[in-house]
């Protein structure tokens, strides 16, 4: 038997509201009716691309409050005065910075939700894979609130799913939205084993059957666990993911771009040297990472320094050194590090080791040789995190995760950073 639509499953009574808003002026759904096998398939491949729409503006926001890069652009300077607190500036929920990101991951999460309803009434496709569309499309809505959360933190996000418009109604606050977002995952997760997938895109390699998607969604429930502080949780969900502790750190479904055609590219991509429009490294990246650390290519020395607003920065950021460069969703390192957290939170400390040496020795590092306790272990374990993850929008996460965002630097008098964006 098929499931019920999005809108009808038991158990998300609190979460979803049934019925759009009359003020809701949005699109006619394209997968109303009885849609066929093409068009829910294409319906895959527009939220595949939409899942890249204004990531660069997502990854610099995040990426300069918690003071990773700078921005220099001369066309807008909220870069460097909102972002970074100045003067009396605040966050401004209107801004392109926060807006252009938001509404995109909202567009990509109302998309999913017509995948999931429409798969449901279809007539045309079999069991197997309403299946799939149904654990492909609950994956991507979970991944796509979980970043819209991250921006919002306490100030919650929406889950309307009932709506045409998933970014209305009341608002599901920070520790309710994790938990739906879990319950997302777990949902696909159910729906997944046995089912015929979609096609999907070449940054899926490895991931684009049933078994391969299962393990990536295990590895997003993985993050979301750790965000929950349910570090039990968080391992049995690496178990269940493609997480290896010997294997290459690189593997993991990634977003593809492309130079050719009509293909996107990767908006992150910033050639070296420019000297104005520029994505610059903060100076403490370079001045706090260990002697011989390999990261620190991830960061290229320019050949002169950049100024904007009385900011200053020698290092061009050089984490996608190519138009072509894909971006990870999330990769082996990262669980490598989430293994190790959850680990250090139990109080294994000689597992947490062994995984933060993992990281270490790959990155031509000697193995830890600091305090056998927790507290130091942990901020060993962020310091990783810090250069494994680099430019990926995880720094301002996890120091807020720890309490530690009165730690990141105020580059001149009357900065502020900043804990969340203000809900629009």
């Amino acid at each position: 038997m098929k499931p019920a639509p999005f809108l009808t499953l038991a158990g998300l009574a609190i979460l979803l509201l049934f019925g759009a808003c009359s003020k809701d002026k949005q699109p006619s759904d394209p997968l109303a009716g009885n849609p066929t096998r093409d068009m829910l398939n294409n319906a895959v491949r527009e939220t595949d691309l939409g899942m890249r729409v204004a990531i660069d503006r997502y990854l610099d926001a995040t990426g300069i409050i918690g003071r990773e890069l700078y921005r220099f652009s001369p066309n807008q300077q909220s870069y460097t005065t909102e972002l970074l607190g100045s003067g009396n500036l605040t966050l401004n929920a209107n801004s392109f910075y926060f807006k252009e990101p938001w509404n995109a991951r909202y567009e990509v999460v109302k998309k999913a939700v017509q995948i999931v309803n429409g798969a449901a009434r279809s007539t045309q496709i079999t069991d197997a894979e309403l299946r799939g569309f149904t654990g492909y499309a609950k994956t991507i809505i979970a991944y796509q609130l979980l970043m819209n959360l991250s921006m919002t933190y306490t100030n919650g996000i929406y889950i309307n799913l009932g709506s045409n418009n998933p970014a209305s109604g009341p608002v599901v606050l920070y520790p309710a939205a994790l938990d739906s977002i879990a319950r997302f995952l777990n949902e696909a997760k159910a729906a997944l084993p046995g089912s015929a997938m979609p096609p999907l895109t070449i940054g899926f390699t490895d991931f684009t059957d049933a078994a391969g998607f299962l393990k990536f969604n295990r590895a997003l429930a993985a993050r979301v666990a750790l965000y929950r502080q349910r570090w039990a949780e968080s391992l049995t969900a690496l178990n269940e993911s493609f997480f290896d502790l010997n294997g290459s750190i690189a593997k993991g479904p990634q977003m593809a771009f492309y130079t050719s055609g009509d293909n996107v590219k990767n908006p992150c991509f910033i050639p070296q040297n420019q000297t104005s429009d520029v994505r610059v490294t903060h100076p403490s990246m370079a001045s706090n990472i260990t002697a011989g650390d390999d990261r620190i290519q991830k960061s290229s020395l320019r050949t002169a320094v950049v100024s904007q607003d009385g900011l200053n920065s020698n290092r061009d950021v050089w984490v996608f050194a190519t138009e072509a460069a894909k971006i990870p969703i999330i990769n082996n390192e990262e669980l490598t590090l989430i293994y190790a957290e959850a680990k250090l939170q139990l109080n294994q400390l000689p597992d947490g080791i062994v995984a933060i040496n993992r990281i270490r020795t790959v990155h031509n590092l000697s193995p830890y040789a600091g305090a056998i306790t927790q507290a130091a272990l942990v901020n060993e374990l962020l310091h990783q995190r810090r250069y494994s993850l680099y430019g990926l929008g995880h720094r301002w996460i996890d120091m807020r995760r720890y309490d530690k965002l009165a730690s990141l630097p105020t580059d001149r008098p009357g900065d502020d950073v900043w804990d969340k964006f203000p809900l629009p």
